[in-house]
């Protein structure tokens, strides 16, 4: 005698849902990155938000939490068979005080209308964050099905939680994290640079960034690279974050340490995120391969995707080095990729004067105590001076209240970094007194 074949759960939730057997109807799949989870869910939850639209989430337990989840799986009428159980969610942080719920393993009953949908959302448990979501779409056609996957992926970019922040990228144990960072305020005034430097860097990136619309509709590109290059402690980075602040609205990619893979995925997400600014710190360490001396294969790749880029894409790149001449054979290998190369130098005696003035603020510290420091400190960079005042900020809070920098601090500071500390203490710092002293025999 034959056995009446047993239905799962699944299969008859479903079968109610439809109105027809779900093994007669066609299921489309899609992948999705890890870091797209909560895009996707801020898109679920749009398109359930219009009118006409309702949904019923379904729990699922008794399946391997390690690996992707599938329709067909739900309708397997024999053991181990799925059961019903409670939804897996996963909070995701973007910011201080906001998260996102995400659905990580659940079946969603969708009516649109009089449109039924079914969608099966599996992410593996051990994965979370650093895997990929699966999307499985049930649908009385491959049509319906295609056209919701559609509506959510158009939603997704439009929606995109990661759109005009900071961001930085990391490579996981299976795939690419997306971490959201707050850039600290660097005002224009911090950057303490020559006359006219600053306003040259300012024109190739702020100035673009606001003509963009005008210079798109006369068919002038928008990709443009930026390289500041300099000894250590120049103002390089802080020239970067200066950049990112006053140009609001557009997407920052913060990358350092590039490695294989990321080079591609950097461009492509900037794409995505467009207008967007790239900015890679120390270039130069992933300008060269160690175990090739004569190649430098991530910059050429890095070239490569700054080449695949549309003209009219808005994607500023921004590159610092201290070592140019690393740089130097690869990019006049590939001109054009580079648009504009600035030189941050060593602060001449009207900078440095600038810089004694910008951070001595709030200390009660005069004019004529810091004064004389102007020339000892030939050769010294933004980093040194910022250093010195607080050191002398420091020795004069150990002698007590009330706290009072005044020339003997700010000599006793400068002996503890340039003589105390020795040679590793002013190069750490940015104290080129070296170099300097070089520069001024050759010049005179």
């Amino acid at each position: 005698m034959r056995m009446k074949k047993t239905k799962s759960v699944f299969e008859l939730r479903l079968q109610e849902h439809f109105g027809v057997s779900p093994l007669e109807l066609p299921v489309l799949s899609e992948e999705f990155e890890a870091h797209d989870q909560v895009n996707l869910q801020v898109a679920l939850d749009a398109w359930l938000s219009a009118p006409g639209r309702s949904s019923e989430l379904i729990g699922i337990r008794g399946t391997d939490s390690w690996c992707k989840l599938t329709i067909t799986e739900l309708l397997r009428a024999y053991p181990p068979q799925p059961e019903l159980g409670p939804v897996q969610y996963a909070n995701i942080e973007l910011e201080e005080g906001r998260i996102i719920t995400c659905i990580c393993k659940g079946l969603l009953l969708l009516r649109d209308g009089n449109r039924a949908l079914a969608a099966l959302i599996s992410v593996a448990d051990s994965l979370v964050g650093s895997g990929k979501v699966w999307v499985q779409v049930m649908a009385r056609s491959r049509e319906d099905a295609g056209q919701f996957l559609g509506e959510i992926r158009t939603s997704m970019r439009e929606r995109n939680v990661y759109r005009g922040r900071i961001i930085s990228l990391e490579a996981g144990f299976h795939s690419l994290r997306v971490r959201l960072h707050q850039l600290p305020p660097v005002s224009r005034e911090g950057i303490i640079l020559p006359e006219g430097l600053l306003e040259r860097i300012e024109r190739h990136t702020i100035g673009f960034a606001r003509q963009a619309e005008r210079l798109r509709a006369a068919g002038r590109h928008l990709k443009r690279g930026l390289l500041l290059h300099g000894r250590p402690g120049t103002g390089k980075t802080l020239t970067a974050m200066y950049l990112a602040n006053a140009m609001r609205g557009r997407t920052v990619l913060l990358v350092t340490g590039l490695g294989q893979g990321l080079v591609e995925y950097t461009c492509r997400m900037a794409r995505a995120l467009a207008p967007a600014t790239i900015i890679i710190e120390d270039v130069d360490l992933i300008g060269q391969d160690r175990a090739l001396e004569c190649t430098n294969p991530l910059l050429y790749e890095l070239l490569n995707q700054m080449d695949g880029l549309a003209e009219d894409a808005d994607i500023l790149f921004i590159l610092t080095t201290n070592r140019p001449h690393v740089l130097e054979p690869a990019l006049a290998s590939r001109p054009g990729r580079i648009d504009l190369a600035i030189e941050l130098p060593l602060p001449d005696a009207e900078c440095r004067r600038r810089l004694f003035e910008l951070y001595s603020r709030g200390l009660p510290l005069e004019r004529s105590d810091w004064e004389p420091l102007i020339p000892k400190t030939e050769g010294a960079s933004a980093a040194f001076i910022r250093e010195l005042l607080r050191t002398a900020a420091l020795f004069a809070a150990d002698r007590g209240e009330p706290l009072r920098v005044g020339r003997a601090e700010l000599e006793e500071a400068l002996r503890e970094l340039t003589i105390r500390g020795g040679l590793m203490t002013r190069r750490v710092l940015g104290f080129h007194i070296e170099e300097a002293a070089t520069e001024s025999s050759a010049t005179g």
